[in-house]
């Protein structure tokens, strides 16, 4: 087989922390052309080219058949690609970039703790406001499976372009879906989450398209990148 591709983001703390972890695995990125060229292989290994792309682009291009593995957020990738989709596997779950894809609502709506109760109030508020509760996101396809699973229909979407969490304010949007770390903007934004409006508790991790697991190199990179992960967490 020919070489295959890894994508790795091409800026920003989620390509620091990736290269860091391939370092501690044995590999080196050595970059092809420019200094800040966008392709390049990996070192340490044999057969395994790099592409630099953003988190978003790699998600989309393992759906697409285009790049073979990569290092995303597992928001993104699954924004892009549901759970059993075939068209890709989650071969590790890397610990960096933390971000938990959250429902989140205004703190002064006291009676709303679940999602149950929103669906509950939905219909009232159309009766009121003659139009369905909005929903702030970026994350269209991850908002209505987990809406659908909880049986919560009364809502619309709004596809924010912006600073998510500002929508209510803003009078965008009654409620946002959005990712959040420490919950710390939320507060900020007289926000807060859910009882049961977690959607997903993502990191990084190295995804394939499916079959690529059993390529010899994806093989050996991914089994060096585990042990250095389980050396990391007990070192």
């Amino acid at each position: 087989m020919s070489a295959v591709t890894l994508a790795i983001p091409s800026k920003g703390r989620l390509m620091e922390s990736a290269a860091q972890l391939l370092e501690s695995a044995g590999f080196g990125i050595e970059r092809l052309g420019a200094e800040r060229g966008y392709r390049g292989r990996l070192t340490g290994i044999d057969g395994v080219d790099v592409a630099f792309l953003s988190a978003s682009e790699i998600a989309q291009k393992l759906r697409d058949g285009a790049i073979d593995l990569g290092v995303t957020g597992e928001d993104l990738l699954r924004e892009k690609i549901a759970p059993g989709d075939p068209a890709a596997e989650v071969l590790l779950r890397l610990g960096f970039g933390p971000a938990d894809v959250v429902v989140a609502v205004p703190e002064i709506w006291l009676d709303v703790a679940t999602m149950t109760d929103l669906d509950e109030i939905a219909e009232s508020f159309y009766e009121r406001h003659g139009r369905r509760l909005r929903v702030a996101t970026k994350y269209l396809n991850l908002t209505r499976r987990f809406f659908a699973e909880k049986g919560v229909t009364g809502y619309r979407i709004v596809e924010s372009l912006g600073a998510t969490e500002g929508a209510p304010a803003a009078g965008i949007a009654e409620i946002i879906v959005d990712i959040t770390t420490t919950g710390s903007t939320l507060a900020a934004n007289a926000l807060r989450v859910l009882d049961d409006g977690v959607i997903l508790k993502s990191c990084a991790v190295l995804a394939a398209r499916t079959g690529v697991a059993r390529v010899p190199a994806v093989a050996a990179l991914t089994a060096a990148l585990e042990s250095a992960l389980q050396m990391g967490r007990t070192g």
